[in-house]
């Protein structure tokens, strides 16, 4: 296996194959976190689930991008990634429960897109700060 990974083309598309498996299992993890259906409320028009979930896709797989770029070994990239994804969740709750005066989840349910922009902002913003402290 390691000789096939020190092929360029084939580690690209183990990584890519890796963050695509790991994105849809996070995905599935915040849908489960969520009082709300995502992809019913996106079908719907829910423009604010569309920016939290947007700002969750984009930051996990920037989490992975600096995981692919700090790391040695296929192993590694995915721990880093875990690691990052389990932070970014922890992020979700520490905005929920911070904000005075009203539910994150239920605010971005109803569809209100300054909550569901911070949310989105809050998520790729950590997301960067999450990459830096990346090291393998």
């Amino acid at each position: 296996m390691e000789v096939l990974l020190e092929n360029e083309w084939i580690l690209t598309i183990a990584n890519y194959s890796v963050t695509i498996l790991m994105l849809v299992v996070f995905l599935t993890i915040f849908e489960t976190v969520t009082s709300y259906s995502n992809w019913e409320e996106i079908k719907r028009g829910n423009i604010a689930v569309a920016m939290a979930t947007g700002g969750k896709i984009f930051g996990v797989a920037n989490i992975f991008a600096s995981s692919i770029q700090q790391s040695d070994s296929l192993l590694m990239m995915l721990l880093w990634g875990v690691v990052g994804f389990v932070l970014l969740l922890f992020s979700y709750f520490i905005f929920e429960f911070l904000m005075p005066g009203f539910k994150v989840d239920e605010e971005i349910g109803n569809d209100n897109r300054a909550v569901g922009l911070l949310s989105l902002l809050l998520s790729v913003g950590l997301s960067f700060v999450i990459g830096a402290g990346i090291k393998a």
